[in-house]
């Protein structure tokens, strides 16, 4: 078996049991426990683990995702180099749809010079940097505001997106995990993250790297519906490997 293959069956194998021993885990690889030891200090470096004690634990994930105002602040570089690769593959003509959230926010930033694109969103932010941009066809999606946020979610929001067929949709996320895909902690953002994903043609996963291989607790999408994923270049390498290994375009900036 190869480490790549080991590391990740360990990871799922504590997520499922939420402890085990490096012991325990010698005997389930049947390999030497040194091996176990340099494989979890790789996977904590990661963030995707955390030790304790000769045994391991699994990481918090996603199971609570923090407020919009500390959200806007975190990762603020590497959101911006997101925002602006994903503005990059947007052509001419397009119609996209770009999700609410702090990292999407910048890929309205890097298309405010742009013509003739549609561009979709539930996120009041996201229509308020394209103001004063006369080229891009701003549809905002409607729905209950969530005032924290400035998002629009729910039924009105759900039956937009239904009626839609966009070329692109560009999808933020708490948690993207090379085996769980897409996950998110609030059940009622599921489905309108769901129906962006439906009504697109290629779906663009835009998240900094403190979200790989968390999972929550509601699944959003398998990954094999995920076609490129446009992380920052403090991702690690093993990690990229799983995301290709599934079969996603990685893009790292």
């Amino acid at each position: 078996m190869l480490a790549a293959e080991r590391k990740l069956r360990i990871i799922e194998l504590v997520k499922h049991q939420h402890v085990a021993t490096v012991t325990d885990l010698a005997k389930e690889f049947q390999v030497h426990e040194a091996t176990i030891r340099r494989d979890l200090a790789e996977i904590e470096q990661e963030g995707l683990l955390k030790r304790t004690h000769g045994g391991v634990i699994v990481d918090k994930g996603a199971n609570i995702e923090p407020s919009f105002s500390e959200r806007v602040s975190d990762q603020v570089d590497q959101k911006a180099r997101i925002g602006k690769k994903a503005a990059s593959l947007i052509e001419d003509g397009d119609h996209v749809i770009i999700d609410s959230g702090t990292t999407t926010i910048h890929i309205a930033r890097h298309l405010i010079n742009r013509t003739n694109i549609t561009v979709v969103t539930n996120d009041i932010n996201v229509a308020a940097e394209l103001r004063d941009s006369p080229g891009i066809n701003v549809i905002v999606t409607g729905g209950t505001l969530y005032h924290s946020s400035f998002m629009l979610n729910g039924m009105y929001t759900d039956a937009l997106l239904q009626s839609l067929h966009v070329q692109k949709a560009f999808i933020g996320t708490p948690a993207i995990h090379p085996v769980h895909g897409l996950t998110h902690p609030e059940a009622q953002l599921v489905p309108t993250k769901q129906g962006m994903i439906k009504s697109a043609q290629e779906i663009i996963v835009v998240a900094d790297d403190t979200k790989i291989g968390k999972v929550s607790l509601h699944t959003v999408a398998p990954i094999n519906s995920v076609h490129t994923f446009i992380t920052g270049s403090e991702a690690s390498e093993s990690q990229m490997k799983l995301f290709r290994d599934s079969g996603v375009q990685l893009i790292t900036v």
